[in-house]
Protein backbone atom coordinates (compact mmCIF):
# COMPACT_ATOMS: atom_id res chain seq x y z
CA UNK A 1 0.00 0.00 0.00
CA UNK A 2 1.11 3.91 -0.89
CA UNK A 3 2.09 5.50 2.60
CA UNK A 4 -0.87 7.57 2.13
CA UNK A 5 -3.31 5.04 2.16
CA UNK A 6 -1.46 3.56 4.93
CA UNK A 7 -2.35 6.43 7.09
CA UNK A 8 -5.73 6.47 5.81
CA UNK A 9 -6.48 3.03 7.05
CA UNK A 10 -4.60 3.86 10.27
CA UNK A 11 -6.85 6.96 11.00
CA UNK A 12 -10.24 4.33 10.22
CA UNK A 13 -8.68 1.91 13.10
CA UNK A 14 -7.92 4.83 15.12
CA UNK A 15 -11.69 6.21 14.58
CA UNK A 16 -13.21 2.47 15.32
CA UNK A 17 -11.39 1.69 18.37
CA UNK A 18 -11.64 5.43 19.89
CA UNK A 19 -15.62 4.74 18.93
CA UNK A 20 -16.13 2.72 21.92
CA UNK A 21 -15.28 4.68 24.15
CA UNK A 22 -17.61 7.53 22.37
CA UNK A 23 -20.31 5.06 22.83
CA UNK A 24 -20.13 4.28 26.49
CA UNK A 25 -19.85 8.01 26.99
CA UNK A 26 -23.21 8.65 24.77
CA UNK A 27 -24.77 6.02 26.95
CA UNK A 28 -24.69 7.89 29.60
CA UNK A 29 -27.20 10.52 27.89
CA UNK A 30 -28.99 8.30 25.56
CA UNK A 31 -30.61 4.90 25.76
CA UNK A 32 -29.21 2.11 23.62
CA UNK A 33 -31.95 2.83 20.44
CA UNK A 34 -31.84 6.31 20.97
CA UNK A 35 -27.64 6.10 20.16
CA UNK A 36 -28.46 4.22 17.37
CA UNK A 37 -30.82 6.24 16.04
CA UNK A 38 -28.83 9.70 16.28
CA UNK A 39 -25.78 7.85 15.30
CA UNK A 40 -27.33 7.13 11.48
CA UNK A 41 -29.65 9.72 11.34
CA UNK A 42 -26.44 12.27 11.83
CA UNK A 43 -24.92 9.55 9.15
CA UNK A 44 -27.52 9.66 6.72
CA UNK A 45 -27.44 13.56 6.14
CA UNK A 46 -25.59 13.52 3.04
CA UNK A 47 -28.20 11.36 1.52
CA UNK A 48 -29.96 15.01 1.34
CA UNK A 49 -27.11 15.91 -0.92
CA UNK A 50 -26.16 12.71 -3.13
CA UNK A 51 -28.03 10.41 -4.95
CA UNK A 52 -29.18 6.70 -4.47
CA UNK A 53 -26.44 4.19 -5.25
CA UNK A 54 -26.73 2.11 -8.10
CA UNK A 55 -27.68 -0.79 -5.56
CA UNK A 56 -31.21 -2.01 -5.33
CA UNK A 57 -33.30 -1.21 -2.07
CA UNK A 58 -33.44 -4.57 -1.79
CA UNK A 59 -30.36 -4.53 -1.16
CA UNK A 60 -29.68 -1.18 0.92
CA UNK A 61 -32.32 -2.68 3.64
CA UNK A 62 -30.75 -5.77 4.42
CA UNK A 63 -27.56 -4.14 4.43
CA UNK A 64 -28.85 -1.54 6.71
CA UNK A 65 -30.35 -4.07 9.06
CA UNK A 66 -27.50 -6.58 9.72
CA UNK A 67 -24.44 -4.49 8.77
CA UNK A 68 -25.62 -1.42 10.83
CA UNK A 69 -29.11 -2.04 12.90
CA UNK A 70 -28.25 -5.44 14.07
CA UNK A 71 -25.01 -5.25 14.57
CA UNK A 72 -24.89 -1.47 16.81
CA UNK A 73 -28.20 -2.24 18.44
CA UNK A 74 -26.67 -5.23 20.13
CA UNK A 75 -23.69 -3.62 20.73
CA UNK A 76 -24.67 -0.35 22.10
CA UNK A 77 -27.53 -2.60 24.72
CA UNK A 78 -24.44 -4.71 25.38
CA UNK A 79 -22.06 -1.53 26.40
CA UNK A 80 -25.05 -0.54 28.47
CA UNK A 81 -25.50 -3.63 29.85
CA UNK A 82 -22.41 -4.44 31.72
CA UNK A 83 -19.72 -5.30 28.53
CA UNK A 84 -17.10 -2.71 28.73
CA UNK A 85 -15.80 -1.12 25.84
CA UNK A 86 -12.34 -2.05 25.11
CA UNK A 87 -13.76 -5.47 25.60
CA UNK A 88 -16.42 -4.89 23.22
CA UNK A 89 -14.00 -3.52 20.59
CA UNK A 90 -12.57 -7.14 20.74
CA UNK A 91 -15.81 -9.25 20.07
CA UNK A 92 -16.87 -7.57 17.62
CA UNK A 93 -14.14 -7.98 15.19
CA UNK A 94 -14.78 -11.65 15.71
CA UNK A 95 -17.60 -10.88 12.80
CA UNK A 96 -14.76 -12.63 10.81
CA UNK A 97 -14.78 -15.95 12.77
CA UNK A 98 -18.90 -16.34 11.99
CA UNK A 99 -18.37 -15.08 8.47
CA UNK A 100 -16.46 -18.40 8.08
CA UNK A 101 -19.05 -20.33 9.57
CA UNK A 102 -22.28 -19.06 8.04
CA UNK A 103 -20.52 -19.09 5.05
CA UNK A 104 -19.85 -22.75 5.59
CA UNK A 105 -23.62 -23.47 6.42
CA UNK A 106 -24.93 -21.02 3.93
CA UNK A 107 -22.68 -21.24 1.17
CA UNK A 108 -21.29 -24.86 1.51
CA UNK A 109 -17.89 -23.03 1.10
CA UNK A 110 -15.47 -25.49 3.23
CA UNK A 111 -13.25 -23.97 5.46
CA UNK A 112 -9.80 -24.72 5.22
CA UNK A 113 -7.35 -26.16 7.65
CA UNK A 114 -5.80 -23.22 8.68
CA UNK A 115 -9.21 -21.09 8.76
CA UNK A 116 -10.51 -24.17 11.18
CA UNK A 117 -7.66 -23.74 13.69
CA UNK A 118 -7.97 -20.01 13.82
CA UNK A 119 -12.10 -20.78 14.76
CA UNK A 120 -11.25 -23.04 17.20
CA UNK A 121 -8.51 -20.79 18.79
CA UNK A 122 -10.96 -17.53 18.66
CA UNK A 123 -13.59 -19.96 20.27
CA UNK A 124 -11.51 -21.04 23.02
CA UNK A 125 -11.00 -17.42 23.53
CA UNK A 126 -14.43 -16.27 23.68
CA UNK A 127 -15.02 -19.17 26.55
CA UNK A 128 -12.31 -17.90 28.55
CA UNK A 129 -13.22 -14.16 28.20
CA UNK A 130 -17.15 -15.43 28.87
CA UNK A 131 -15.43 -17.30 31.90
CA UNK A 132 -14.94 -14.05 33.62
CA UNK A 133 -18.22 -12.65 33.73
CA UNK A 134 -19.43 -11.20 37.12
CA UNK A 135 -15.74 -12.08 38.69
CA UNK A 136 -15.69 -8.57 40.23
CA UNK A 137 -12.94 -5.90 39.64
CA UNK A 138 -13.13 -2.13 38.98
CA UNK A 139 -16.24 -0.63 37.60
CA UNK A 140 -14.89 0.18 34.68
CA UNK A 141 -13.80 -3.24 34.42
CA UNK A 142 -16.48 -5.27 35.47
CA UNK A 143 -18.45 -7.87 32.83
CA UNK A 144 -22.06 -9.25 32.88
CA UNK A 145 -23.07 -12.22 31.69
CA UNK A 146 -25.73 -10.31 29.78
CA UNK A 147 -23.36 -7.51 28.42
CA UNK A 148 -20.96 -10.43 26.92
CA UNK A 149 -24.12 -12.10 25.67
CA UNK A 150 -26.19 -8.85 23.87
CA UNK A 151 -22.20 -7.62 22.01
CA UNK A 152 -21.84 -11.58 20.88
CA UNK A 153 -24.77 -10.98 18.75
CA UNK A 154 -23.53 -8.11 17.28
CA UNK A 155 -20.48 -9.81 15.01
CA UNK A 156 -23.14 -12.49 14.61
CA UNK A 157 -26.08 -10.02 12.54
CA UNK A 158 -22.53 -8.29 11.06
CA UNK A 159 -21.55 -11.94 9.53
CA UNK A 160 -25.32 -12.81 8.67
CA UNK A 161 -25.42 -9.66 6.32
CA UNK A 162 -21.71 -10.94 4.77
CA UNK A 163 -22.91 -13.74 3.86
CA UNK A 164 -26.44 -12.72 2.80
CA UNK A 165 -24.13 -9.63 0.84
CA UNK A 166 -21.94 -12.38 -0.98
CA UNK A 167 -25.27 -15.05 -1.58
CA UNK A 168 -27.36 -12.53 -3.44
CA UNK A 169 -24.06 -11.34 -5.77
CA UNK A 170 -23.84 -7.86 -3.90
CA UNK A 171 -20.69 -8.06 -4.02
CA UNK A 172 -20.71 -3.78 -4.69
CA UNK A 173 -21.70 -3.49 -1.28
CA UNK A 174 -17.80 -4.28 -0.02
CA UNK A 175 -16.58 -2.52 -3.18
CA UNK A 176 -18.32 0.44 -3.61
CA UNK A 177 -18.85 1.43 0.02
CA UNK A 178 -18.28 5.31 -0.90
CA UNK A 179 -20.26 8.33 0.90
CA UNK A 180 -23.42 7.11 -1.08
CA UNK A 181 -23.67 4.10 0.19
CA UNK A 182 -23.24 5.12 3.86
CA UNK A 183 -25.26 7.60 3.80
CA UNK A 184 -28.23 5.72 2.04
CA UNK A 185 -27.37 2.17 4.27
CA UNK A 186 -27.84 4.76 7.03
CA UNK A 187 -31.42 5.45 6.84
CA UNK A 188 -32.39 2.01 7.25
CA UNK A 189 -31.88 1.88 11.21
CA UNK A 190 -33.16 4.58 12.70
CA UNK A 191 -36.82 3.49 12.56
CA UNK A 192 -36.12 0.26 14.24
CA UNK A 193 -33.91 2.17 16.51
CA UNK A 194 -37.16 4.51 17.39
CA UNK A 195 -39.50 1.55 17.82
CA UNK A 196 -37.16 -0.16 20.43
CA UNK A 197 -37.10 3.55 21.86
CA UNK A 198 -40.58 3.48 22.55
CA UNK A 199 -41.13 0.53 23.80
CA UNK A 200 -38.01 0.67 25.89
CA UNK A 201 -37.95 4.20 26.98
CA UNK A 202 -41.70 5.21 26.46
CA UNK A 203 -42.43 7.91 24.35
CA UNK A 204 -41.83 10.75 26.58
CA UNK A 205 -38.62 9.92 27.07
CA UNK A 206 -36.95 10.48 23.44
CA UNK A 207 -37.38 14.30 23.62
CA UNK A 208 -36.80 14.78 27.43
CA UNK A 209 -33.07 13.19 26.38
CA UNK A 210 -33.13 14.99 23.62
CA UNK A 211 -33.48 18.14 25.68
CA UNK A 212 -31.65 17.11 28.82
CA UNK A 213 -28.39 15.81 27.42
CA UNK A 214 -25.44 17.80 27.97
CA UNK A 215 -22.88 18.59 25.79
CA UNK A 216 -20.93 15.39 25.94
CA UNK A 217 -23.40 13.34 24.85
CA UNK A 218 -23.76 15.48 22.11
CA UNK A 219 -20.47 15.17 20.99
CA UNK A 220 -20.01 11.73 21.31
CA UNK A 221 -23.03 11.16 18.82
CA UNK A 222 -21.59 13.36 16.61
CA UNK A 223 -18.79 11.45 16.52
CA UNK A 224 -20.39 8.13 16.46
CA UNK A 225 -22.41 9.67 13.43
CA UNK A 226 -19.43 11.47 11.35
CA UNK A 227 -16.44 10.49 12.39
CA UNK A 228 -16.90 6.30 13.05
CA UNK A 229 -19.60 6.16 10.28
CA UNK A 230 -19.36 8.50 7.69
CA UNK A 231 -15.76 9.28 7.43
CA UNK A 232 -14.31 5.88 8.22
CA UNK A 233 -16.44 3.44 6.15
CA UNK A 234 -15.87 5.92 3.20
CA UNK A 235 -12.24 6.00 4.24
CA UNK A 236 -12.53 2.01 4.24
CA UNK A 237 -14.45 1.29 1.11
CA UNK A 238 -12.32 3.96 -0.96
CA UNK A 239 -9.20 1.69 0.06
CA UNK A 240 -11.11 -1.69 -0.44
CA UNK A 241 -11.74 -0.59 -3.81
CA UNK A 242 -8.30 -0.03 -4.45
CA UNK A 243 -6.67 -2.88 -2.82
CA UNK A 244 -7.54 -6.54 -2.44
CA UNK A 245 -9.48 -7.05 0.84
CA UNK A 246 -6.30 -9.42 2.15
CA UNK A 247 -4.55 -6.49 2.28
CA UNK A 248 -6.75 -4.11 3.65
CA UNK A 249 -9.05 -6.28 6.11
CA UNK A 250 -5.81 -7.00 8.52
CA UNK A 251 -5.70 -3.10 9.87
CA UNK A 252 -8.86 -3.88 11.44
CA UNK A 253 -6.95 -6.44 13.90
CA UNK A 254 -5.70 -2.88 15.40
CA UNK A 255 -9.22 -1.83 16.10
CA UNK A 256 -9.71 -3.66 19.57
CA UNK A 257 -5.72 -2.22 20.73
CA UNK A 258 -6.82 1.14 19.65
CA UNK A 259 -10.33 0.12 21.83
CA UNK A 260 -8.99 -1.47 24.69
CA UNK A 261 -6.05 1.86 24.90
CA UNK A 262 -8.56 4.41 24.84
CA UNK A 263 -10.90 2.70 27.16
CA UNK A 264 -8.27 1.87 29.71
CA UNK A 265 -6.62 5.72 29.35
CA UNK A 266 -10.48 7.37 29.79
CA UNK A 267 -12.53 4.86 31.28
CA UNK A 268 -10.07 3.37 33.89
CA UNK A 269 -11.02 0.10 32.37
CA UNK A 270 -8.63 -2.88 33.31
CA UNK A 271 -8.24 -6.68 31.92
CA UNK A 272 -7.22 -9.38 34.66
CA UNK A 273 -4.46 -12.13 33.69
CA UNK A 274 -7.59 -14.49 32.53
CA UNK A 275 -8.89 -11.92 30.28
CA UNK A 276 -6.00 -11.10 28.95
CA UNK A 277 -5.26 -14.69 27.93
CA UNK A 278 -8.97 -14.50 26.33
CA UNK A 279 -8.52 -11.65 24.08
CA UNK A 280 -5.06 -13.22 22.97
CA UNK A 281 -6.74 -15.90 22.17
CA UNK A 282 -9.42 -14.38 20.08
CA UNK A 283 -6.94 -11.95 18.28
CA UNK A 284 -4.52 -14.77 17.52
CA UNK A 285 -7.52 -16.82 15.82
CA UNK A 286 -8.44 -14.04 13.74
CA UNK A 287 -5.14 -13.67 12.18
CA UNK A 288 -4.79 -17.01 11.74
CA UNK A 289 -8.44 -16.40 9.57
CA UNK A 290 -7.72 -13.32 8.22
CA UNK A 291 -3.92 -12.69 7.15
CA UNK A 292 -2.81 -14.04 4.15
CA UNK A 293 -0.77 -16.69 3.23
CA UNK A 294 1.93 -16.52 0.43
CA UNK A 295 2.18 -18.87 -1.74
CA UNK A 296 5.33 -19.55 -2.83
CA UNK A 297 6.22 -20.25 -6.37
CA UNK A 298 8.49 -19.62 -8.96
CA UNK A 299 6.85 -16.87 -10.08
CA UNK A 300 6.38 -15.47 -6.39
CA UNK A 301 9.66 -15.67 -5.70
CA UNK A 302 10.26 -13.55 -8.82
CA UNK A 303 7.79 -10.82 -8.03
CA UNK A 304 5.29 -11.65 -4.66
CA UNK A 305 1.55 -10.92 -4.85
CA UNK A 306 -1.29 -10.30 -2.89
CA UNK A 307 -2.51 -13.79 -0.41
CA UNK A 308 -5.31 -15.14 -0.03
CA UNK A 309 -8.64 -13.14 0.80
CA UNK A 310 -9.07 -12.38 4.53
CA UNK A 311 -12.40 -12.24 5.82
CA UNK A 312 -12.46 -9.56 8.20
CA UNK A 313 -14.07 -6.43 7.70
CA UNK A 314 -14.48 -3.22 8.92
CA UNK A 315 -16.55 -1.98 12.13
Amino acid sequence: MAPGDVALALVTVVLWGAAFVATRIGLDSFSPAQLVALRFLIAAAPALFVGRPPVAWPVLIAGGLTLYAGQFLCQFFGIASGMPPGLASLVVQTQALFTVLFAALVLRERPTARQWLGLGVASTGLVVIGATAHTGGTAGSALTLLGFGLTLVSPISFAIGNVYLKKIGAQTIGGTTDLAVVAWMSLVPPLPALVLSLVFDGAGDIPRAVVAAPSAGWVAALSLGVLATVVAYTIWGTLLRRYPVATVAPFALLVPFVGALSSALVLGERFGPLRLLGMACVLVGLAVIVLPVQRHSRRARIHSGPGAPGGLGGR
